[in-house]
């Protein structure tokens, strides 16, 4: 009896187990969903009607079928407000990590993994410098600055619902927004947008073990014969041995690359410009960019916004359309100072001792005590070794390092010339409000309605006493100091040239006749030879055929390097194999073939085999794909081609053969050995991190993207890699953008973004427009309110918050 009692109680025990699990399952179920529901109250308001404090009179936002809103307001005032509202609804997080990171404000609330971004930020002191900006602006800049402020910080009043998840996860409440948050956005880009400090650090350690004349062969000038730095400067040795970690967290790394080309209406169907464009930049979740139209009785735009600045980066305003490609000139130098031997608070100067300019600035850290930091600035520029400290080679030396930049300086009129720009009503209208323009020089080529083309190089660009800027020089002798900018007036520009057409990729844009120097790092013409390419193949063009050359896949590296590179190399098994399949290949980076793989993983090897034994532990800071250097290495320069193992000297068609032999194995490791099967998107997927989620499990799945895609680093259709990463043939960096400008009727312009609207993970216009993208798709942003609501867009009407009450 007891064993039957027993019994009962055993499986009267699993029935309450089971039920108490059952309700377990379900009141987690409930949680999540409770959760969801409540997070989705942070998707914005698309139709109905909000008010909002600070407008005059109505403004109604039409939102298209992708998400990208309309808006159409009765003052320049409003429509500014009303971009701040809308910017805020789908990118606030975006914007709140961007002004933190400016503002070197991170770590409030991302703890001590942030604090050597944020010291970096309050030693170049980027936000103090958008500050300081703002008194010197016109009037009616600084009211749509102020406007727009004013719309982000009436959605952050009036939104009732949840905040986006990063806010949650991080327990952070955004503050009202200001006008110097919107500006600090320009100063990040202008920092990123030019060089040279890492290159320049970079070169002093190379000159530790090899020749100036070897690191002129490593870094080749493009278009240029090839000239000695044997004259630079010597750094002292102490400093030298230093440089190779002063940028090791460096948070703002040189990233520049774009696409543009313009036609003038001989060479169209329609008899009018057209004028392509797609800026390159690092792939991010959310993209960059925002696409948005702005409409009022008297002006109109419509293009690439940024979240968190009003004024509309690149597009049309129905007279004028304009794109912009970076120069790559070399705004920025290092300076070795030396320190005053009888007063460490000083450093020396030409005209003696001079007191270091100091602040203290105190970096707030969730979870730890606040960090206090001395930041030092001298005659030059602020002191960057003050911004590792952990960088102790320079600690207590008789040397300090300091940065000048045109980005750095407080008197950067940059977003005055882009609201001008917005305005510009033809080609003179341009050149006027480019006058402004201060950093990052940027190539701008534009079109007009009357049938113009032009392009300038707007920017301030230092003007040298002495030297090329290509490594650290001596502070304290008064020899290497910038003694101006390039006037205005004589910076490059050209106007309806004979040819009809303006190309840029990126690609020197002066002869050596020009008088001023501007750079020596040109990008590999590739790109920009392409493009002339597929000009030269229709007599007359129209907006598809240049929407069809912005995706194209062929790689003219691959065809300049392969003749140097397929005579050598095994015959047999996979390699052979191989080598069979790229004999017949034409260089298209097709995503769904095997052939664009064999070729960027033999091209990788073959550089490391070329430097690695010469370079030691600076080899992965300058290991890429290097074409121009492998071409004149396997042709000009056989001793790069020395094998270690057999010492041989100048033994390429070893080398090479290496390299394939390498590559073919690494493939066969991580695709298999039936090469059949082997695709370039597996390898070559356009990569979207979370800037956040990236680091959080689970929260990674939902906030990252990635599709396969076409292209490589030397192809219209860019896909940048970072080949000494882990991840060596992913795409990281490309056309976010793109655009094609038709000037006979600007309705009918092209436009794309690589993400999507939202930057919210729950919202369909998350990522809902990356395929469009990837496959050359584009949007038509146009048409009036009642065609778009009456073709199913939401109508949002934005009131007077006095006509609540």
């Amino acid at each position: 009896m007891a064993q039957v009692t027993a019994g009962l109680h055993t499986r009267r025990d699993v029935h309450l187990l089971r039920y108490w699990f059952a309700a377990l399952i379900w009141l987690i179920a409930l949680l999540i969903a409770a959760g969801l529901l409540t997070l989705r109250t942070s998707l914005p308001q698309q139709s109905g009607v909000k008010h909002l404090a600070g407008l005059e009179r109505p403004v109604d936002v039409v939102r298209d079928e992708a998400g990208v809103p309309s808006i159409f307001a009765h003052s320049d005032e409003d429509a500014y407000l009303a971009l701040g509202f809308v910017h805020a609804q789908d990118r606030l997080w975006q914007m709140e990590a961007m002004r933190r990171i400016g503002a070197g404000r991170l770590s409030e609330v991302a703890g001590p993994r942030t604090v050597a971004l944020d010291r970096w930020m309050r030693v170049l002191g980027l936000y103090r410098a958008a500050e300081a900006t703002i008194p010197l602006l016109a009037p009616e800049v600084r009211r749509a600055l102020e406007s727009y402020a004013a719309g982000v910080n009436a959605y952050l009043r009036s939104h009732a619902g949840a905040l986006p998840m990063e806010f949650l996860v991080l327990r952070d409440r955004p503050e009202p927004w200001r006008p110097a948050d919107s500006l600090v956005w320009a100063k990040l880009m202008a920092l990123q947008l030019s060089g040279n400090w890492e290159e320049e650090a970079l070169r002093a350690k190379l000159a530790t073990h090899l020749t100036a004349d070897e690191i002129e062969q490593l870094f080749p000038r493009e278009d240029a014969a090839p000239t000695t730095v044997a004259a630079a400067p010597s750094v002292p040795t102490q400093v030298a041995a230093a440089l190779g970690g002063l940028f090791a967290d460096y948070p703002l790394p040189q990233t520049s690359a774009s696409d543009a080309w313009v036609v003038s209406g001989d060479f169209t169907h329609s008899g009018k410009p057209l004028l392509a464009g797609d800026p390159h930049l690092p792939f991010r979740a959310p993209n960059i960019w925002y696409l948005a139209r702005i409409e009022t009785p008297h002006w109109k735009i419509v293009g690439a916004t940024a979240p968190g600045v009003p004024f509309t980066i690149l597009g049309h305003n129905g007279m004028v359309a304009w794109t912009m490609t970076t120069t790559g000139s070399d705004t920025r130098d290092l300076y070795i100072e030396k320190i005053d031997p009888s007063d460490p608070k000083r450093y020396l100067t030409p005209d003696g001792p001079r007191a270091f300019e100091t602040r203290q600035e105190r970096i707030k850290v969730r979870g730890a005590p606040d960090e206090v930091i001395e930041v030092r600035s001298t005659r030059h520029g602020p002191v960057l070794s003050d911004a590792r400290k952990e960088f102790a080679p320079l600690a207590g030396s008789d040397y300090v390092i300091a940065g000048a930049a045109v980005a750095l300086m407080d008197d950067d009129l940059t977003s005055q010339a882009v609201y001008r720009l917005n305005r510009a009503r033809d080609a003179a209208g341009v050149r006027d409000a480019l006058a402004d323009f201060s950093a990052p020089q940027q190539n701008v080529i534009y079109a007009d309605t009357a049938g113009n083309i032009g392009f300038m190089a707007p920017g301030r660009v230092p003007i040298r006493s002495r030297g090329e800027g290509l490594v650290p020089v001596p502070g304290w002798t008064g020899k290497y100091e910038w003694t101006g900018f390039i006037p205005f007036d004589e910076l490059p520009a050209s106007l309806n040239p004979p040819s009809g057409r303006i190309v840029n990729a990126n690609n020197r844009i002066v002869p050596d006749s020009y008088p001023y120097f501007l750079s020596r790092t040109w990008e590999a013409p590739y790109r920009a030879r392409r493009v002339h390419q597929l000009l030269d193949a229709l007599p007359r063009h129209t907006p598809e055929s240049f929407t069809v050359a912005q995706v194209d896949d062929v790689s003219l590296a691959a065809r300049d390097l392969l003749p140097l590179m397929l005579p050598h190399g095994g015959t047999e098994g996979i390699a052979g194999t191989a080598r069979k399949l790229l004999a017949t290949w034409d260089g298209t980076m097709a995503r769904d073939r095997p052939e664009p793989l064999i070729f960027t993983a033999w091209l990788r090897a073959l550089n490391r085999h070329l430097y690695e034994h010469r370079l030691g532990t600076e080899f992965t800071a300058v290991w890429g794909l290097k074409p121009t250097f492998v071409k004149n290495a396997l042709t000009q320069y056989p001793r790069w081609c020395d094998d270690p193992e057999t010492e041989a000297v100048g033994d390429g068609p070893t080398v090479v053969a290496r390299a394939l032999d390498e590559a073919i194995a690494e493939l066969v490791d991580a695709y298999g050995a039936d090469i059949a099967t082997w695709r370039w998107g597996d390898a070559h997927y356009a990569r979207f991190r979370h800037g956040l989620f990236d680091a959080l499990p689970v929260l990674r799945d939902i906030g990252n993207m990635r599709i396969a895609q076409g292209g490589s680093d030397f192809t219209l259709n860019r896909g940048a890699m970072r080949i000494a990463s882990s991840t060596p043939y992913a795409s990281v960096h490309g056309a976010g953008y793109r655009a094609v400008y038709d000037l006979d009727n600007l309705n009918n312009s092209r436009f794309i973004q690589a993400t999507g609207q939202s930057g919210n993970p729950l919202s369909r216009h998350y990522g809902d427009l990356k395929r469009r993208w990837r496959d050359g798709g584009t949007i038509r942003i146009g048409g009036t309110q009642d065609e778009m609501v009456d073709a199913g867009a939401h109508l949002l009407t934005l009131l007077p918050l006095e006509g609540a009450q």
